[in-house]
């Protein structure tokens, strides 16, 4: 870390830091999972056919995932600080512009600009929860609450959508999202500390370039395939996006300062990182992103009510993030993980036995059990994403896990899309429609129970790397100026 000149330096506030950083984190997941509830009703008020409807969601995917790696090595490189408020301020604005959005197309456009926003808050958060606070309980119990937040935004998100659009409508929630996220910037500007590497690298332009393009027709073909996967227009997607990213390897590979050290995959500790986070966007972030839509379907739910059903699941999580560094002491990060998706695949499991007509009383058991494994696990990827990597390239770390999330989250989705539809007859009336729906969710329901499993003995194969943590004396990067 660079010192700061003389006479300059700004004392770290640790509690304001995490509190700001965990402020904006719940923001990114509140407005990212505010239309889950309510898709189909934003979608009509905001003139969007079944395409767009898909697009809500995908297109801050597509922001994120095309952004998070290069704004994480921005950060470390030019200032977490700048980075992150810079971030802020742009989710501001893209929340004001999908509520002042005059049609469908601008509204879309928002949606993409507040994926990239959130990219530029979530990447550096983790740098500077780890800059502020020393490496050992104090950073853990720090990194637990942000995880907390993660799960407090899922929480709050489908509920505040669902209840703006109820008491107003849909423009109503960007606005509200805007004001706050606002205020957060301004909190950002007075109290965090700037911080970044001694030396910074060089731009990586192409490594930029091949991997955006690469995400971003991946997720588009993932996206566009839940209408049908041989159409030729997905097929090129999914084919151009995985040759982009093939390129971005290659890149990487050859350039004197990458943004993406490949080295670091010799790693099990890295490994455990990123492939943990990939499995939980493909079996938990992605199946529980559509989880609302299906109890609409299946159960005649309100958004509302399917929102609250799955503020049961993230709830939980919240409280269960928060006691996770009780774990700390007798698990490695890497273990926690896999024993994080291990409980989450039982949830899942017993989500099994969905039928029309039942109760929403069904669900809460697995709900609540994945819940919890939940809160561990969005601790332990927090834990996990700063210790595989060096000190001064935490907000690329943060980067590269939170990719792994987001693209494993698109691909969740679409897989989840899949299977729930792969039983609904070609002509159907609304209650045969609601039994395959049904059949379609169990079938979805083992699929995201099975992927936990295969996430959780992956997480366990790497778990050396990161042996259990030893109290060590308070360290903490020097400070520059704010």
């Amino acid at each position: 870390m660079s010192p700061a000149p003389p006479g300059s330096a700004t004392p770290v506030r640790p509690r304001a830091t995490l509190a700001v950083t965990a402020a904006a984190t719940a923001l990114v997941t509140v407005a990212y999972t505010a239309p889950t509830a309510s898709l189909a009703a934003t979608a009509q008020a905001a003139h969007l056919g079944a395409s767009g409807r898909t697009w809500i969601l995908t297109g801050t995917l597509v922001g994120i995932s095309a952004l998070l790696l290069t704004a994480g090595s921005a950060a470390d490189d030019h200032g977490r600080k700048r980075v992150f408020t810079v971030g802020v301020l742009l989710f501001a604005t893209a929340e004001a512009l999908a509520a002042l959005a005059p049609g469908a197309t601008v509204y879309l456009a928002a949606r993409v600009l507040l994926g990239v926003a959130s990219a530029a808050i979530l990447a550096p958060a983790l740098g500077l929860i780890s800059h502020a606070h020393p490496a050992g309980p104090e950073r853990i119990r720090a990194l637990g609450i942000w995880g907390a937040a993660v799960g407090l935004g899922i929480a709050v998100g489908p509920v505040y959508g669902a209840l703006v659009q109820q008491w107003a409508d849909w423009r109503a929630v960007g606005g509200g999202l805007a004001v706050l996220s606002a205020a957060v910037a301004a909190c950002a500007a007075v109290c965090l500390t700037e911080s970044r590497a001694e030396r910074p690298r060089a731009l990586d332009p192409y490594g930029v370039l091949t991997l955006a393009a690469g995400t971003t027709l991946l997720i588009a073909g993932l996206a566009e395939g839940r209408s049908g996967w041989g159409r030729p227009v997905v097929v090129t997607l999914l084919v151009g996006g995985v040759v982009l990213l093939a390129a971005f390897v290659a890149v990487e590979a050859t350039v004197r300062e990458p943004m993406l050290d490949l080295a670091l995959f010799r790693s099990p500790g890295f490994i455990a990182a990123t492939g943990g986070a990939l499995f939980t966007g493909l079996s938990l972030v992605g199946f529980m992103s559509y989880l609302p839509t299906l109890l609409q379907g299946v159960l005649g739910l309100s958004g509302l009510a399917a929102g609250g059903v799955l503020a049961l699941w993230s709830g939980l999580s919240v409280v269960a993030a928060l006691q996770a560094r009780r774990l700390a002491t007798h698990l490695s990060a890497a273990a926690q993980v896999a024993l994080g998706l291990l409980i989450c695949g039982l949830g899942e499991a017993g989500l099994y036995g969905l039928t029309p007509g039942s109760s929403w009383l069904r669900l809460a058991p697995g709900l609540a059990v994945a819940g919890l494994g939940s809160g561990v696990l969005n601790a332990a990827l927090a834990r996990l994403a700063v210790s595989s990597v060096p000190a001064h390239r935490a907000a690329m770390g943060s980067g590269a896990n939170n990719t792994s999330r987001y693209l494993g989250s698109a691909l969740g989705v679409a897989v989840t899309v899949a299977v729930a539809g792969s039983a609904h007859p070609a002509t159907a009336g609304p209650e045969a429609a609601a039994h395959a729906l049904a059949t379609g969710t169990d079938r979805a329901v083992l699929v995201a129970a099975v992927l936990c499993l295969i996430g959780a003995a992956l997480t366990l194969a790497a778990r050396r790397a990161d042996p259990t943590p030893q109290p060590t004396p308070p360290t903490r990067e020097p400070a520059t100026t704010r």
